[in-house]
């Protein structure tokens, strides 16, 4: 009998074990791998979100900026880490959706080859010009550029950025693919010579260009989303302004390693959950004009379903985009 309560208390002791070692992730600090420089869109959301996903796992998210290749240098790195919950990466629609169509030898599956934990932020794109471009609204912007695609110069941030993928969705749309086009190491540069009147026209997301819009430097035709944003009221939707099918957001989520524990997927969605629904990273991020994500966003299968739509919707126009 003695031997029996033994090997029942050994058994019990090694079950709790067990399971507090399941319940202990993280033990350590997470790395979240941002794939641009700090001070972009992508890095000030993830250090917004990751801010509160801190105080919920009780460790640090700390931020490490791999920038490079439109974004996937740092994805590659993120999603080849060992799959144990400490290194994830925010990433955005160039990096998951807009990557397979735009770098045939990509080193990493954004539909199968990854964990996806959830959206962290919808970021809408505008439509933006010089404010001394002559079109005074986003119907004669277009009437104009498809009748002399060969006078207006666009402005990107280099091959895979939203800027260059959201516009080449556009470019494609209009029937102008091979519009001229002026590539910059980042938007920053790229928003300067448009402010400045060097450059015609860009499309980028609201968390880039806001400021510039309330300020006057440039003018703003339309943002391409079902709404308009509460940070830009004035500003019409594609659809108010007549150009229905140009629909497109440039979002901003969190993947991990394919692999990585169960219990470390469940805690990462539970703690951006709690982030999302936090009043304070809520106005954090509608300040900036970000849209907070639904609860089925938020979810791995309902991003990993919006990675694989939006993905269908580029895939035409990137794959006949001139590179």
């Amino acid at each position: 009998m003695k031997k029996l309560a033994l090997g029942l208390a050994a058994a019990m002791s090694l079950a709790f074990a067990g399971g507090a070692n399941a319940q202990a992730y993280p033990t350590k600090p997470v790395t979240m791998i941002v794939p641009f420089a700090a001070g972009g869109p992508t890095d000030i959301i993830a250090r917004i979100v990751g801010d509160h996903m801190s105080k919920t796992l009780g460790q640090q998210i700390v931020i490490e900026n791999v920038a490079g290749a439109g974004g996937t240098t740092g994805i590659t790195r993120a999603l080849t880490a060992a799959p144990d919950g400490y290194t994830i990466a925010m990433g955005h629609l160039g990096t998951f959706s807009a990557a397979p169509a735009t770098y045939p030898g990509l080193k990493y599956d954004p539909f199968a080859g990854m964990q996806a934990i959830g959206l962290a932020g919808g970021t809408p794109i505008l439509i933006v010009a010089r404010k001394t471009l002559e079109a005074p609204d986003l119907k004669a912007f277009v009437a104009a550029v498809k009748a002399n695609p060969d006078k207006f110069n666009e402005a990107h941030a280099g091959l895979g950025s939203v800027s260059w993928t959201t516009c080449t969705l556009l470019k494609g749309q209009l029937g102008v693919p091979k519009l001229n086009a002026v590539a910059y190491r980042g938007t920053g540069p790229a928003l300067n010579d448009l402010v400045s009147g060097q450059i015609d026209f860009m499309c980028d997301q609201i968390v880039s260009v806001a400021e510039q819009v309330k300020a006057g430097t440039i003018k703003a035709y339309a943002i391409a989303s079902e709404k308009r944003s509460p940070a830009l009221p004035n500003v019409p939707t594609t659809t108010e302004a007549g150009l229905p099918d140009y629909q497109i957001e440039a979002w901003n989520g969190i993947a991990a390693p394919k692999g990585i524990p169960k219990e470390a997927v469940d805690k990462l969605v539970d703690a951006l959950n709690k982030a999302l629904n936090d009043e304070g990273t809520q106005k954090r991020l509608l300040d900036l004009g970000t849209v907070i994500p639904t609860a089925a966003e938020r979810t791995p299968d309902g991003f990993a379903a919006l990675i694989k739509r939006d993905a269908a919707k580029l895939d035409p126009a990137l794959k006949a985009a001139p590179k």
